[in-house]
């Protein structure tokens, strides 16, 4: 089973630690307070009047078609991006009160793993994971014990001399999934991780990510990918221009539940429908 070490798993996440508490127990690791994003190029909001929770520890899927909000909404939780209206908050911190000198320390606690992996060509694996840690400067004897237990965590055990050129897709994306962790962040962010990748290779990084999610890592997914999300079953908050219109535990890509602003117009179809039946009748 691919897990961190215990003595890793628990560690607390770095610049993450203003948790927002209640009697002890964490409520939300990422919480969106009616927030709206528009683009002054943009007539229409990226993000309209959005309000979720994302709890500790929980895996969620962000699905919706291009240009629904789903990279806006990983952006405002990096600070990348700064929300017209409303509140986002990472870890019970507003990130609008966070001053940009403390920016770089709320992202050491957020990994990221981006559809086009990202690694640096002229490193080979241990340089492109151990890199993580050395811009926050950790030893070379951290560097040393950690990156090889990660890269067995991610499956890539006796491949730490290899070049990105020689791996293969997925591989690829499991170094960058190793980079995005070695530093045990709070919270993953996978912008759309298995958009390049055959399908049974995609199925191998969701793997990863269900570990390091048992592992206690809250992660937020990007994905058009519904064939993922209907094996994984987990939350899912769609999102349609701009606005979340659906938020369902366990769900498939496409409910049959109606989603919001829907349920009207379905009851009176529906009820069109009867009408229409009954005139038949008579």
């Amino acid at each position: 089973m691919l897990s961190l070490p215990p003595s890793k798993a628990r560690a607390p996440a770095v610049g993450l630690g203003d948790y927002v508490m209640s009697g002890g127990v964490l409520r939300a690791m990422i919480r969106f307070e009616n927030v709206t994003k528009v683009y002054e190029q943009n007539a229409r909001p990226a993000l309209d009047s959005v309000s979720l929770d994302i709890n500790r520890g929980e895996f969620t899927f962000l699905v919706g078609a291009s240009g629904s909000g789903k990279s806006t909404f990983l952006r405002l939780i990096l600070k990348e991006d700064k929300a017209s209206s409303g509140s986002v908050y990472v870890a019970g911190q507003n990130v609008a009160n966070i001053s940009s000198w403390r920016v770089p320390k709320l992202r050491r606690g957020i990994g990221v793993v981006f559809q086009d992996f990202r690694l640096l060509p002229q490193k080979n694996v241990f340089a492109n994971v151990a890199f993580a840690m050395q811009v926050i400067g950790k030893s070379r004897s951290i560097i040393r014990e950690t990156v090889p237990e990660v890269l067995k965590t991610v499956g890539l055990e006796g491949k730490e001399r290899r070049m990105p050129h020689e791996l293969s897709g997925g591989e690829q994306q499991r170094v960058a999934i190793a980079r995005a962790v070695v530093n045990r962040p709070g919270i993953l962010l996978a912008d759309e991780p298995t958009g390049n990748l055959d399908p049974i290779t995609s199925m191998g990084i969701m793997g990863v990510l269900d570990k390091i999610n048992q592992n206690g890592t809250t992660v937020v997914m990007a994905t058009h990918d519904d064939d993922i999300v209907n094996e994984m079953r987990r939350r899912v908050v769609e999102l349609k221009n701009g606005k979340v219109i659906r938020d369902e535990a366990k769900a498939l890509y496409t409910s049959m539940i109606p989603v919001v602003g829907e349920s009207r117009r379905l009851k009176d179809a529906s009820g069109e429908e009867l009408n229409r039946a009954q005139g038949a009748q008579l």
